[in-house]
């Protein structure tokens, strides 16, 4: 709006004061949202790194908080990512970690051998940055057997641990000659092998996005940790050492699994302290991501099922 003097003629000053008031105010407006914006990103939880026994960084992630801990361990040419579903879900009652494993995500890639006791210690370095006094372990798949390493480690801070789809039969009788027959195809042709190898994991009705991002996300991983660690795991069942190592731990287990292959009870409680299984019907190997609703329930039952234990 123009403003007049009295003889008609524009008030240029009384102009300039209106813009000048104008432009402090939409300057003032501008200030307060980049430091709401600021407030934000300073809030950021970006990941944080320790140092595992032999020197390698390991990147991890803190949420929530509340005891006991919950420390999740990703599977076989996985990463922390895996666990997307379950971080904001669990962070309500629990301090909830996560981590990539050396030769995995944002961790070092120095090691020559990936070894499930060296990995053990990577959960272990991770925990003890963490400094939680009880902790759980949950671990998928190849996870499992890094978690029952770790639990050794650490006899006075895990109370217990959850396996996400493993844990079948610890006892699996497996042959030299098997385990080469099984990593032939990942040795010639990493990429298309491992997605062959992985997607007999997956269900037909599993949704085509989440199967092709599984697919080509495990495909993409180091064929030199990911044919090592391999190695490495299913040498264990070789060895009979897959087993053994329970007998050093004397902490309840628990898993929480799908239905694509059966469970050798006996054979798990002829080792373990204590076994159970919660078994998700028509779910696949990574029900964590494509069944997280039904899957976040029934980690939570798991969870009461062990603290039940632990005041025993």
């Amino acid at each position: 709006m123009k403003v007049k003097s009295n003889d008609g003629r524009v008030n240029i000053n009384t102009k300039n004061k209106a813009i000048t008031k104008f432009l402090l105010i939409l300057t003032g407006c501008l200030v307060l949202m980049l430091l709401a914006v600021g407030g934000v990103y300073a809030k950021t939880q970006w990941p944080r790194v320790v140092f595992s026994k032999d020197g390698t960084p390991v990147s991890y992630e803190v949420y929530g908080a509340g005891e006991p801990t919950l420390v999740f361990v990703h599977g076989w040419s996985c990463d922390a990512r895996y666990w997307r579903a379950q971080v904001p879900h669990f962070a309500k009652k629990h301090r909830v970690v996560v981590l990539d494993l050396a030769g995995h995500g944002h961790s070092g890639v120095s090691r020559t051998k990936y070894t499930m006791a060296a990995f053990g210690e990577d959960v272990r370095a991770v925990t003890e940055a963490v400094g939680s006094p009880r902790v759980i372990l949950i671990g998928h798949s190849m996870g499992g057997s890094v978690i029952a390493e770790a639990a050794r480690l650490m006899p006075d801070r895990v109370i217990g641990l959850i396996g996400i789809d493993t844990f079948d039969n610890i006892e699996y009788p497996l042959t030299s000659e098997e385990l080469k027959k099984m990593t032939a195809p990942l040795e010639e042709n990493f990429q298309t092998g491992s997605r062959q190898f992985v997607g007999q994991m997956l269900l037909p009705q599993t949704d085509p996005q989440l199967r092709e991002w599984i697919l080509s996300d495990v495909s993409a991983a180091p064929p030199a940790v990911a044919l090592s660690a391999m190695n490495e795991m299913m040498a264990q069942y070789i060895t009979g050492e897959a087993a053994k190592v329970f007998e050093q731990i004397r902490i309840p287990v628990i898993t929480v699994n799908g239905d694509l292959w059966p469970i050798n009870y006996e054979a798990n409680r002829r080792h373990m302290f204590s076994y159970q299984a919660i078994v998700l019907k028509k779910a696949d190997h990574f029900l964590m991501m494509n069944r997280p609703e039904e899957f976040n329930r029934a980690l939570e039952q798991a969870i009461k099922m062990l603290l039940k234990k632990s005041k025993k």
